[in-house]
């Protein structure tokens, strides 16, 4: 018999079915046992009534908590059940898989007259037991958020004439941008794993490619123990050629970002707001641009901060923060563009202007960097001076030689999956991965 989901089980009413899920709630009464039991659509209640199936007493006597069964019955609907108003009384029960006694406690569990109240576990005991904790509705849910959150952007961009690209993840330059990376043994010489697909996305303009776009994984050697940061996330990059100037690629990413959060707010809104207590609000556009001088300016006079002398050129963590206020107050927006970076804080493929400021920017929502992005140097002698200017000539020989043959003007950006998720549901960056990895972390 083919299995049926519990999201179509009304579809099905009085029809003998078979369902397959874990169990959630288990009560087995002497006359009577009740199972809960869950699939990733839904949740549905199996009444047993034991008199008329003795057969089935010795299974549930090896049910627990969190086993996983299927069940063979016909389904009803019930003015009795409070969950979804249905139930099934089944003809046969199979446990496929017995739990043992769970290692951690997923969700706090409040005190009754008989019992106290017992806390969630610790969130290292919850992650070192990852599959557990992913179990609940709280997590699921926020898978099927960035499901649908990549699916719409994916969606965006193929009816935009978008091509999808795998880059490779080992590569044999050190260093792109500055920020360590990890080494690793590759046969007789060494390799090391990818801070980003960025000098491949480029060599595909080189190529003609005119637009792609890559989701895959990135490697970022950093000591840093923050809500924001992991060593090894997923990125959804893209880029374009025949940009005329930065603000193209900032505006197809405004464009791209207020196109998926609308889908997904209309799929999830009202489940995220109910689960996380946020509310997604799909952007106006367009989004407001604010030069880095002005906005600490600003930030001085509206708040009191003072970034120090030798931060002025790039964006401080406090300063992000402190510019989700100052966004919503004068603009009414929950992003902001930040531009007007100094060349020394951002990568030697930026193009510059006339002034040799960098045509980049960082995207700022909630308070919380999620893109730099940019138009790039494509010519040749401007790009290996910069490249000279930053001590990486030898680094990048082989990315230079994408720009000697030809190659038109282009840009594009990179969005950090993991890091749009905690933004939407509010949580740490710990749990908004399906699993972290931090410098202490490499289990499971």
């Amino acid at each position: 018999m083919e299995r049926t989901l519990i999201r179509d089980v009304k579809e099905n009413f009085g029809k003998e079915i078979l369902l397959r899920g874990f169990v959630e709630n288990f009560r087995n009464g002497k006359s009577m046992a009740f199972i809960v039991m869950k699939d990733i659509t839904g949740k549905i209640q199996v009444t047993v009534e034991k008199e008329k199936l003795p057969s089935l007493v010795p299974v549930l006597d090896s049910i627990t908590p969190d086993s996983v069964i299927s069940v063979v019955g016909v389904a009803q609907p019930s003015e009795y059940v409070k969950l979804n108003g249905m139930e099934v009384y089944p003809t046969a029960i199979t446990v496929d898989s017995v739990a043992e006694a769970l290692p951690i406690v997923r969700e706090e569990i409040p005190a009754t007259k008989k019992y106290p109240a017992v806390e969630k576990s610790a969130l290292d005991s919850r992650l070192d037991y990852r599959w557990i904790d992913l179990r609940t509705d709280k997590n699921q849910l926020m898978f099927k958020v960035q499901t649908a959150l990549v699916a719409a952007m994916r969606e965006y961009l193929l009816e935009r004439d978008f091509i999808e690209i795998h880059t490779p993840k080992l590569i044999g330059a050190a260093s792109e941008s500055g920020s360590e990376v990890f080494e690793v043994e590759y046969f007789d010489r060494k390799a090391y794993l990818a801070q980003s697909p960025q000098f491949y996305k480029q060599m595909a303009m080189a190529a003609g490619f005119d637009r792609i776009f890559e989701v895959g994984p990135v490697f970022r050697a950093e000591k840093s123990y923050t809500s924001k940061h992991t060593t090894e996330f997923t990125c959804f990059d893209l880029e374009f050629s025949y940009v005329n100037s930065v603000y193209d690629v900032m505006k197809m990413e405004e464009n791209l970002l207020t196109y998926a959060l609308k889908k997904v707010n209309d799929k999830y809104g009202e489940q995220i707001k109910e689960a996380y207590g946020k509310e997604l609000v799909v952007p106006s556009q367009p989004f407001p641009i604010v030069k880095l001088a002005d906005l600490y300016d600003a930030l001085e006079k509206e708040y009191g901060y003072t970034v120090p002398a030798e931060e002025k050129g790039d964006l401080t963590t406090d300063a992000e923060r402190l510019s989700y206020d100052y966004a919503m107050k004068h603009f009414g927006s929950e992003f902001l563009f930040v531009t007007d970076y100094d060349a020394k804080k951002r990568a030697f493929y930026h193009m510059r202007d006339e002034k040799g400021v960098p045509q980049g920017y960082d995207l700022i929502w909630r308070g919380v960097e999620i893109t730099t992005g940019a138009q790039r140097e494509h010519r040749y002698d401007r790009l290996k001076a910069q490249a000279d200017e930053k001590g990486l000539t030898n680094d990048v020989k082989f990315y230079l030689e994408f720009f000697k043959y030809g190659c038109p003007p282009h840009g594009g950006f990179g969005l950090g999956i993991d890091r749009l998720t905690m933004l939407i549901t509010g949580m740490h960056i710990n749990e908004a991965m399906f699993i972290f990895r931090s410098p202490k972390r490499l289990n499971p």
